[in-house]
């Protein structure tokens, strides 16, 4: 459910109907979770008091109309600010909650008990920490236990809406709740559809990250020099494993790998826990492009947390994540403008089922990102060039189940019978690439309670899809700072438009026709199983980087 603003809790928050020094002000957001509301979950009991509880206290950006207007002509070839990022200070100074404000918020939570953990260069995010007895003081909320309606576990919510007794408007606090936990899009092992046809130059005819370079790029030149690719992770990694994949498919890694915790909340390293989805993400991504100066991979349970982390490191151009997730829109889609303001590419996989709504809606619907949507390849022979592909029968695609988020306009002239997309809402994927059950990954894998540090093969997802493409980026990164070119931004509003002349359509794209999703079918040129196709190498390249 999307949050929307609460008018009446912005009038408290700002004071203006407050009398004496001390208040309740409602939050601009919606808390609990509908099937606490709706009686849909049965009450388990109370939440441990002394259980510590990480969260992430968002305040309202500033000016958003004039932001809109902002990014929209950044992305418009025909405005003089085309391709003009903002650098984060310019970004705060004109978006950004205001200095006052974030100190009054610091200062608050400080001396309420709670401990501030991070705070945020661009004074959107207050990450704080403390036990449910200090939050319930705080929030004036309890926090229960409740049964949940879907799945084998119970999780934690607050029993009413939060209030605080400051004078500073709050748009939502990240944290309170876990009724939707995040998922990783990958599946497997399995067989693959179609069967093993063995074009991968991994063990078993598996592919393994360099036969996707050799497919989507085709060229050498070009190796993410310079660049760094950023991917949003819910679990640490196991150290030991970094180099596994890299020796058992005989190949050298020399990017830097960095991990950050940004809230506390999870490790950046971790032992006995499973790592197969954190590293597929990091050497897909550094196989598309192995010449990147480093990787980062961003760690927390919370999922507001990691993106504006993201957001506030514009050292990192590409990102990229394989998780779904709880919607929040009114609190992450200002993080999303910001990167899209800042010239960062955020890529997300759309999902490893055929309707939305059973993948996990959430971020893939956001038009401010790219949805990578999953194929079946082929390639000409083991490591090979490109031969073909068909869509991926998993590959989550269909308008946005949020009827809030609307069809953007560069997406609507592509919308027809033949691909059943959506007129007004926005529709589900945007680009593709390989996510058949052929990929080759090495890892610790948890079955049960036991964990095994292996290698294996039939593995999919559109998983491998999303940081294929970061790592493609990367690749467009650098041949755009070669030339002299700002940075490639948000794609959305570049692929579209440029995919409407045909000729030029096909050397960006591989157009995808057969095969279908769901009730998706692929089919010539824009289709939901598979957006506009997978990337065409250096043609994709030459789009993306143009100034």
């Amino acid at each position: 459910m999307k949050m929307h603003l609460n008018t009446a809790a912005l009038i408290l928050s700002t004071g203006l109907l407050a009398s004496g020094p001390a208040f309740s002000a409602e939050l601009l957001t919606h808390h609990v979770p509908m099937a606490v509301l709706e009686h849909e979950a049965a009450l388990v009991g109370h939440a441990d008091p002394e259980m510590h509880m990480p969260l992430s206290v968002a305040l309202p950006m500033r000016n958003q109309d004039e932001l809109d207007k902002t990014l929209a002509a950044i992305y418009d070839p025909h405005s003089p600010q085309y391709k003009h990022y903002l650098t984060l200070a310019e970004f705060t100074q004109r978006f950004g909650p205001t200095q006052t404000d974030y100190s009054k918020t610091v200062n608050f939570f400080q001396s309420s008990g709670l401990e501030v953990k991070a705070l945020s260069a661009n004074r959107y995010i207050v990450d704080i920490d403390g036990p449910v007895s200090a939050i319930e003081r705080v929030f004036h909320i309890r926090l229960n236990l409740y049964r949940h309606p879907t799945e084998n576990r119970s999780f934690i919510a607050p029993d009413r809406e939060p209030t605080l007794d400051f004078n500073v408007p709050v748009l939502h606090v990240t944290g309170l709740d876990n009724f939707t936990l995040p998922r990783p899009r990958l599946v497997g092992p399995r067989e693959p559809e179609g069967g093993m046809r063995a074009t991968g130059s991994g063990p078993g005819g598996n592919f393994i990250g360099s036969d996707m370079r050799a497919a989507y790029y085709g060229g050498s030149a070009l190796r993410g020099a310079g660049q760094a690719v950023g991917l949003m992770e819910f679990e640490g990694i196991d150290k030991g494993d970094i180099g596994l994949y890299w020796n058992t498919v005989h190949q050298s890694l020399h990017v830097k790998i960095y991990g950050v915790a940004t809230d506390g909340s999870l490790p950046v390293y971790c032992t006995k826990c499973d790592d197969s989805e954190q590293l597929l993400d990091i050497d897909y991504a550094i196989s598309m492009a192995p010449g990147l100066s480093y990787l980062t991979f961003y760690v927390s349970a919370n999922p507001v947390s990691i993106l504006n982390a993201m957001a506030t490191d514009t050292s990192i151009l590409q990102f990229s994540t394989s998780w779904g997730w709880g919607e929040n829109f009114a609190t992450e889609d200002p993080i999303y403008k910001e990167m899209a303001t800042q010239g960062q590419t955020f890529l997300t996989a759309s999902g490893d089922s055929p309707t939305l709504s059973a993948a996990g809606p959430w971020p893939e619907e956001d038009a401010n990102m790219t949805a990578v949507g999953g194929t079946d390849l082929v390639t000409k022979s083991a490591g090979g060039a490109y031969k073909s592909e068909t869509a991926w029968s998993d590959s989550a695609s269909g308008p946005s189940l949020d009827h809030s988020i609307e069809i953007e306009p560069y997406q609507l002239p592509f919308i027809n019978a033949s691909n059943k997309g959506s007129y007004t809402l926005r529709n589900v994927s945007d680009v593709s690439a390989n996510a058949n059950f052929d990929m080759y990954i090495c890892a610790t894998f948890q079955v049960k309670s036991v964990y095994t540090r292996d290698c294996q093969g039939g593995w999919g997802g559109t998983s491998f899809a999303s940081p294929i493409w970061a790592g493609f980026i990367a690749l467009a990164n650098e041949a755009a700072e070669d030339d002299g070119n700002r940075p490639v931004g948000a794609i959305n509003p570049i692929i579209y438009p440029n995919s409407s002349t045909s000729s030029l359509y096909s050397k960006m794209f591989h157009d995808v026709t057969h095969g279908k999703s769901g009730k998706y079918p692929a089919v010539e040129g824009y289709d939901l199983a598979t957006g506009l196709g997978s990337p065409n190498g250096q043609g994709l390249i030459n789009v993306l980087e143009a100034q």
